[in-house]
């Protein structure tokens, strides 16, 4: 790809828009000396100078790759550090609670919503399994430490009841009694949303009821 013509790009601003130097440098706010210096080859043009003169002929600045496709810019609404900062650009961001690698410190410390590897070769090892992201992830709702930790209690819970069901179809459990609910009336059908705890079961029984069998 060959280097960008600024001369010729302000040339063909100028024809699109039929604009002198001096009216185009009065339209983006800088002397008419400072854009005659960059069409002549003299000096160069800060590029929110550039991207004004374009936007007076109609036209825009884009990235292009070395196939002449368009490329476009990073997301404004990816993950943010605690301080509201973009992550660094050429690293890849995932949940703070995987892997968390804060040092020998990071039992004490808590981690954060959003991190990122700092570590490029375990970076690479890491798109080399999953490929390069496009972008840096975008946050969504479940994010919070304490959704994804009830997450993964959830899916701990249905794979062991999932294993315990095989297993019984499978007879490895061998004779088992019949279970019959003794619940008595006022005892609820359980929470169709929601981590299924302890406490979540409990919550569904009267204080007097014997069996506290899981509801939901």
């Amino acid at each position: 790809m060959g280097s960008f013509d600024l001369s010729g790009a302000l040339r063909r601003i100028r024809r699109t828009a039929d604009l002198s130097q001096r009216e185009l440098a009065a339209a983006c706010g800088v002397s008419a000396s400072a854009l005659a210096k960059a069409e002549a080859r003299r000096r160069g043009l800060p590029v929110d100078v550039l991207e004004r003169a374009a936007a007076v002929a109609g036209l825009r600045l884009a990235l292009l790759d070395a196939a002449g496709t368009e490329v476009a810019g990073m997301a404004d609404g990816t993950v943010r550090d605690r301080a509201g900062r973009h992550f660094p650009a050429h690293l890849d961001t995932r949940h703070g609670d995987d892997d968390w690698w804060h040092g020998p410190e990071r039992y004490s410390r808590r981690p954060p919503t959003y991190t990122f590897d700092r570590d490029r070769a375990y970076r690479d090892a890491g798109r080399r399994a999953a490929g390069i992201p496009a972008d840096h992830q975008l946050p969504l709702p479940g994010d919070g430490l304490e959704a994804r930790a009830a997450a993964r209690r959830q899916e701990a819970w249905q794979r062991q009841q999932a294993e315990w069901e095989r297993r019984r179809r499978a007879g490895e459990l061998g004779d088992l009694p019949e279970f019959t609910c003794s619940c008595p009336t006022g005892c609820s059908i359980g929470p169709e949303t929601g981590p299924v705890t302890r406490a979540s079961i409990d919550e569904e029984h009267v204080p007097d009821c014997a069996c506290r069998c899981d509801l939901g």
